[in-house]
């Protein structure tokens, strides 16, 4: 399934990233590469999501009832 993280920083970005909420992150090798992740944030309807620092972020992995219900309230 999806990969998820937690914000464990919202001081650059506190209307968009809520501390310690976990959000989906979109693989995408060029962010990564600069030492940024996509992630879905606070504005759900941006598909492709949003760079965001990595250093913002701590991956977590979910039981997959948790995922599911996250991708069911998300969308794909």
């Amino acid at each position: 399934m999806n990969e998820y993280v937690i914000c464990i920083d919202n001081k650059s970005n506190p209307a968009s990233l809520i501390l310690f909420n976990v959000y989906r992150n979109l693989r995408d090798a060029d962010a990564e590469a600069h030492n940024m992740i996509r992630v879905i944030d606070e504005d759900i309807s941006e598909r492709e999501g949003y760079l965001y620092p990595a250093s913002m972020f701590v991956p977590i992995e979910l039981p997959k009832s948790a995922e599911r219900a996250l991708v069911s309230v998300q969308g794909n």
